[in-house]
């Protein structure tokens, strides 16, 4: 059997029989099989990739969401600290999203997520329609252009 992760296999024999006392010949077996059946049922759950992702795309973004958590980070400290500095009320957005890699989604919902303020609230996979929350929403076309100018148009340069 071909293993395409041998030091997680090897990781997961180690830590059975560190685990297991005293060592013997049944339990060095069943280790063998235990981190077999692990090592092909994590195969089996990772999809083939027929190209590596764009590298220079991936390291624009990546400085784009750097400064796009930093400036989050500063607005919901000041809606924090002077909460009746506060313009408008919490809401969420409905975003239509040409988007629909399943790795390009899960990096969508952890940007939206790690910036504060933002949320990943739930995505329609049939309409391809993500809903967000906002900590402070002005206006629902403005979040719409943000999320597929700032982050859906990379990912799909990225992972389409």
């Amino acid at each position: 059997m071909k293993m395409r992760v041998p030091i997680l296999w090897l990781a997961l024999i180690a830590m059975w029989l560190l685990l297991s006392t005293p060592i013997t010949l049944g339990q060095a077996v069943l280790a063998l099989l235990a981190a077999t059946a692990a090592v092909t049922g994590l195969r089996a759950l990772q999809r083939p990739r027929a190209a590596p992702p764009r590298l220079l795309p991936a390291l624009r973004l990546a400085g784009v969401i750097a400064v796009d958590v930093a400036r989050s980070n500063l607005a919901v400290a000041s809606i924090v600290l002077w909460p009746k500095g506060r313009k408008h009320p919490a809401g969420f957005v409905a975003i239509p999203l040409q988007l629909r890699d399943p790795l390009g989604l899960a990096m969508l919902a952890s940007i939206i997520t790690a910036a504060p303020g933002t949320s990943w609230a739930g995505y329609d996979s049939r309409a391809g329609v993500l809903t967000m929350h906002v900590l402070e929403l002005d206006d629902s076309k403005t979040w719409i252009a943000f999320i597929k100018n700032h982050y859906e148009r990379p990912l799909l340069e990225i992972f389409e």
